[in-house]
């Protein structure tokens, strides 16, 4: 079942991916990352994560930010891959891969921090995603999950446009994947309407 999810959501984003930075992507992310970047702490020379990194417009806010950084963005759709490559204006520092984020083909301790923003909301198993952003992140690294906010539970919407239902989850929620995944919530920030950042510290 999971696998088929995943299909049809790299067949559904590889077909948005020519037009996915039309106006209305291109100012919400803009502002979203924006608001990111104020509570973005990294140490020299970074090497970091962007899951769900779409057409790579996040790493491309960080390399510019951050001169020493190194990036790779993860993504299941190959046409959204396909669009970060050609507008990478940080090569050879930001690089471009294929992935799942519940099986990350990336090192334990690999990564200083992961960056994952309104993407968090497609994935069938979140805990697992959780546990392998633990698994990839260094001790002490800084994983930052940005999505829409949920109230006391898990809210689902069912959207034709989707192969199944988008979930947005509570403060508490996010807490406890992170509990479970041996990393500390050190705090929520509201950035755009409901769009929450939380951010977690690998301690385990």
């Amino acid at each position: 079942m999971t696998s088929n999810v995943y299909r049809n959501k790299q067949k559904l984003f590889d077909r948005w991916a020519p037009n996915y930075d039309l106006l209305f992507t291109t100012i919400f992310y803009q502002a979203v990352h924006k608001r990111l970047l104020e509570y973005v702490e990294l140490p020299e020379n970074p090497n970091v994560l962007d899951l769900g990194c779409g057409t790579g417009r996040l790493l491309h806010r960080l390399a510019t930010q951050f001169p020493t950084l190194q990036g790779t963005g993860l993504d299941l759709s190959s046409q959204m891959l396909h669009q970060a490559r050609q507008r990478n204006q940080h090569r050879p520092r930001l690089i471009f891969k294929q992935g799942n984020a519940e099986s990350l083909p990336f090192a334990e301790g690999q990564f200083d921090a992961v960056f994952n923003t309104i993407s968090f909301l497609h994935y069938p198993q979140p805990q697992q995603v959780f546990s392998e952003v633990n698994r990839v992140l260094r001790q002490g690294g800084r994983f930052y999950l940005v999505d829409y906010i949920g109230r006391k539970k898990t809210v689902s919407l069912s959207i034709p446009l989707f192969s199944n239902n988008l979930r947005f989850y509570s403060r508490e929620q996010r807490e406890q994947f992170g509990t479970v995944a041996e990393m500390e919530c050190l705090g929520h920030h509201f950035l755009l309407g409901p769009v929450m950042l939380t951010i977690y510290e690998r301690i385990g």
